[in-house]
């Protein structure tokens, strides 16, 4: 039994301590916050006529389609991000320094705090309806992106060892390795958490599409901007049509792209033994053994890849790889550091005089919320945890389960809780503590899925011949799940759990503060501080309670998930 544990183990965890680089990356964007802010309330101008939006059943159609193109948008922006930047940080030791202290602080940023910022500033220098369609993008993207970047990156560093190994002795290029090794590897990850990005998105997709800040009213058309105006004027028969709209949506996705997509990426699991069950899909059965498909890959799809396989390998072969590669600091180097210490240093400044004018009521006021938001994030993961992880297992280990719960799971995760927030206020109304009940069952919704989602691929990639193993040897019970099941799923939770906490505390800010039939109901914490400072335009408040979420949100992950995560990569890989 210790044998078969230790396929799991290898040398003890390495903490990367805290550096400078932390430090330098948190006043940067302290510093980009308060620009920005800076340059909307200076230079912004009054909102342009905002289009109205029609609750009326046929507009759906337009509006679902419009939301997509924007979802997909960011998507493909995301897959961009995560590719480039995972690779560079899990293949630079100097780089990750910088990128990892990054993207904790990024995943940590409320995006319903940042919404304000980068729209009033987008539209300082671009049109406005321009400006709101780009913010839109960003800001689902910045709900997309950190998952899938951090399942790319525990990818890349827990690929095996023989496997890199073997890359090295058929002098694979950085091109091949990352086509042949690297994107087959992560591939069932990469899918579950693409549809966990896509859930993602549709949860805020509400507050993308239609806010207000101050005096300022923004709004897109476009299926959150329905469900966002159905939900104000608490019209719940426009809300059934807008959740049944996007329910239509999710499982047309499920049936055509994400089932093809994993009956697809079932060949790339690393077992001896084939699966007994593989994942099927009936398009993708039917797209591989059409003629016109096969007609098209023998055409135009397989010389394309030929060339363009031919065309970056003449590239790439005199390149070093991004492990050996080595820069040379000019003294024109130094100058730029220089300077941008300097400029850092003054936006510092700056940043603190605009923050310190804040009465001490409201520094009390983010205080006692942040402790109130934190008490019902950790509440919510632990709940999480208790039921995704033997669900997750389940359905990742057993495709007779997954064919079935699977487009129930995507379904429910997809549905903006937000939309379903009035449902639940007024039916714990009656109950003692409602509105704090409703906020942590909101933030749970926000949570829970990405521990699914990740709890999923973990267990769907447990090589076979290892379940047939533990069985030979007897292994039943607690013992197998001590053994095998959670060290093997010990990386994707650590993965789940980060992401889904940074989801709690943004989601705090659409659960803790809530306008209902021209009601304003909201409780204690630092998400309904942001919702109440974006709401009166309060700018001074937004930034300090965003920074101060940032900080909190940054020192969780830094002394529990970060050290989880390094023990996950050092200790609980497949070797």
């Amino acid at each position: 039994m210790d044998s078969f544990e230790s396929l799991f183990q290898t040398a003890g965890p390495q903490q990367r301590k805290a550096t400078i680089a932390d430090a330098v990356v948190l006043v940067f964007l302290f510093v980009a916050l308060f620009a920005g802010v800076n340059l909307a309330v200076n230079f912004g101008h009054g909102p342009e006529s905002a289009p109205q939006i029609s609750l009326a059943p046929s507009a759906l159609p337009v509006y679902t389609a419009l939301s997509v193109a924007r979802m997909l948008a960011a998507y493909l922006l995301s897959m961009l991000f995560t590719i480039f930047y995972g690779r560079l940080a899990a293949y630079n030791k100097k780089a990750e320094k910088i990128l990892l202290p990054l993207l904790d602080v990024l995943q940590s940023v409320p995006i319903l705090s940042f919404l304000p910022v980068v729209l009033l500033s987008l539209s300082v220098v671009l049109p406005q309806r321009l400006a709101v369609e780009l913010a839109s993008i960003v800001l689902i993207f910045t709900s997309q992106a950190w998952n899938l970047t951090f399942a790319w990156y525990q990818s890349l560093t827990t690929i095996p060892k023989e496997l890199r190994e073997a890359s090295a002795i058929f002098r694979l290029n950085n091109w091949m390795r990352f086509k042949s090794l690297e994107l087959p590897f992560a591939a069932i990850p990469l899918i579950w958490n693409s549809m966990m990005s896509w859930a993602g998105g549709w949860f805020f997709l509400m507050a993308a599409e239609i806010f207000t800040v101050g005096q300022e009213s923004f709004r897109l058309p476009g299926l959150g901007a329905y469900l966002q105006t159905a939900a104000i004027e608490g019209n719940l028969p426009a809300i059934g049509w807008g959740l049944l709209a996007l329910t239509l949506v999710i499982i047309l996705m499920d049936q055509l792209i994400w089932r093809p997509l994993l009956a697809w990426a079932d060949r790339f699991k690393i077992e001896m033994v084939e699966n007994d069950n593989p994942p099927t899909s009936w398009f993708y059965e039917m797209i591989r053994n059409a003629r016109l498909v096969q007609w098209y890959r023998s055409k135009f799809s397989n010389p394309l890849l030929e060339k363009v396989d031919k065309f970056i390998n003449s590239k790439d072969q005199n390149q070093p790889d991004m492990d050996d590669k080595i820069t040379k600091q000019s003294f024109s180097d130094y100058l730029l550091i220089l300077i941008g210490f300097a400029v850092l240093i003054y936006g510092m400044y700056q940043t603190t005089a605009y923050i310190i004018r804040l009465p001490i009521q409201d520094w009390l006021s983010i205080g006692s919320g942040i402790f109130a938001t934190a008490l019902r994030v950790f509440i919510s993961l632990a709940i999480a945890m208790l039921w995704t992880i033997p669900l997750g297992y389940a359905i990742g280990s057993n495709p007779r389960l997954a064919k079935w719960l699977q487009p129930v799971v995507q379904v429910v995760a997809s549905l903006p809780a937000t939309a379903l927030l009035p449902v639940l206020v007024v039916s714990l109304a009656a109950f003692y503590g409602g509105l704090n009940l409703s906020a942590v069952l909101l933030m749970l919704m926000g949570t829970q899925w990405y521990l699914l989602f990740n709890i999923i691929a973990g267990a769907a990639a447990i090589p076979q011949d290892l379940k047939y193993t533990s069985a030979l040897l007897g292994i039943k019970g607690w013992e197998r799940w001590r053994t095998l099941i959670l060290p093997a799923l010990f990386p994707y939770i650590i993965t789940g759990s980060i992401t889904a906490s940074g989801g709690a505390w943004n989601a705090s800010i659409v659960a803790e503060y809530l306008q209902f039939k021209g009601q304003t109901l909201s409780v204690q914490g630092i998400g309904a501080t942001i919702a109440t400072a974006t709401a009166n335009g309060n700018y001074p408040l937004l930034l300090t309670a965003t920074i101060c979420m940032i900080l909190s949100v940054v020192l969780i992950n830094r002394l529990l998930w970060r050290r989880l995560y390094r023990l996950a990569e050092d200790r609980y890989r497949m070797e």
